[in-house]
């Protein structure tokens, strides 16, 4: 295994943990600044709304910076967001270093990925890939549950220096490791937003919108939705996000061999409906243990295994263009998860915390209906470019 390549899962791996690990301490820092669990949670809002705009802004912008200077940049922004947020002492710093850390992020990641399949050989790029983004899956599985373990024996300070600690070690990783590397072609804003003006795109961008915003709204805020069955206990709660981040994993891996089988079609509308279904339980299921944890493993299969069919349609939409659709729809991924965060902490102001997945819910049932919309756009456009019978 390349070393280079783990150094950007390394990075990938502490990205990802800073975004998710936040659900495991939420009510530690919402106590710590003497503020609302649903104003705490907008640190999850701020940090991928952050990410979801600044992505293909800073690809843009930055698409002619050497890619190690980029990537020890973008790091480097990033730990020194994360310490900002360890250090602060009320919520405005904090805010305000989460979209710092967003920034940081926006910048490494696509550009980690376009740099794996630089230094894989043309027959090794999917290895490349998948190595690197392992270290955003293995992050919902390890890292977040191991923040928060950390988290339950001292602070949640502690919690974000241990992310910040892996964010230092990627950079000085790469900085070590990566030398040159071939400049990809620049590609601006307006050609990135381009696709957009599919209504098949739009309407499979939307499906991603709507169905991580309900599916992440109440990941955002699962320790007050779990609070029945973890009693407040942080370690507890690292626990059951295991669980969850492992049913995450496998549903990932199972999607992309799912897809070679079935029509992406099949594959995320019975997810869409599995999800629809367990949410409505979850108020009832997350009162015992057993029940909370099935919901978990069927929430993290269905969750997370539709990232890879979304991925098939766009790319089957426009090939010449998948890598622009791919990029467009992870931000709209970490947008859904950035307005899960609002919404969420709004919602939570006039209902309880128990009968929040049933809001999250009624955004995957919207989801399903664009999902749906997608195909039928999808079908009448090939019934017209077929040719006529002579």
């Amino acid at each position: 295994m390349d070393r280079r390549l783990l150094m950007l899962a390394l990075g990938m791996f502490a990205m990802g943990t800073d975004n998710f690990v936040v659900a495991g301490i939420l009510p530690g820092v919402a106590a710590s600044l003497h503020t609302t669990p649903s104003l705490a949670g907008q640190m999850v809002t701020v940090y991928a709304l952050s990410y979801a705009i600044l992505a293909p802004v800073m690809a843009a912008v930055a698409g002619a910076w050497p890619r190690k200077l980029l990537l020890v940049t973008a790091l480097g922004i990033f730990v020194v967001g994360n310490a900002i947020t360890a250090l602060a002492t009320d919520l405005n710093t904090v805010l305000f270093s989460r979209a710092l850390a967003g920034l940081g992020a926006a910048m490494f990641s696509p550009t980690a990925l376009g740099v794996a399949t630089l230094l894989a050989d043309p027959e090794r790029r999917g290895r490349a890939l998948a190595t690197v983004t392992a270290g955003l899956a293995g992050a919902t599985a390890l890292g977040a549950p191991i923040g928060t373990f950390i988290g339950g024996f001292g602070s949640w300070r502690i919690t974000l220096w241990f992310v910040a600690l892996l964010g230092l070690i990627a950079m000085i990783g790469i900085g070590a490791m990566l030398r040159s590397v071939p400049q990809p072609a620049r590609i601006t804003l307006r050609e990135r937003l381009t696709p957009l003006r599919d209504i098949r795109v739009a309407l499979t961008l939307l499906t991603s919108l709507f169905a991580f915003g309900g599916f992440l709204m109440v990941y955002t805020y699962a320790g007050l939705v779990l609070d029945r069955v973890t009693g407040g206990d942080e370690r507890v709660l690292a626990g059951m996000l295991l669980v969850w981040g492992c049913a995450a994993t496998v549903g990932n891996m199972l999607a992309g061999r799912l897809v070679d089988r079935f029509h992406s079609r099949t594959i995320i509308n019975a997810g869409l409906c599995v999800g629809i279904l367990n949410f409505c339980a979850l108020p009832w299921t997350s009162a015992y243990m057993v029940t909370a944890a099935a919901a978990l493993i069927i929430w993290g299969l269905v969750g997370w295994g539709l990232i890879v069919p979304q991925q098939h349609r766009l790319v089957k939409i426009a090939p010449p263009m998948a890598p622009l659709l791919l990029a467009l729809n992870n931000t709209a991924t970490y947008g859904g998860l950035a307005c899960s965060g609002v919404l969420g902490g709004v919602v939570l102001l006039f209902i309880d915390r128990q009968y929040l997945s049933v809001v999250g819910a009624g955004l995957i049932a919207i989801a399903l209906v664009f999902a749906e919309a997608a195909h039928l756009c999808t079908a009448r456009l090939s019934m017209r470019m077929r040719p006529m019978p002579s």
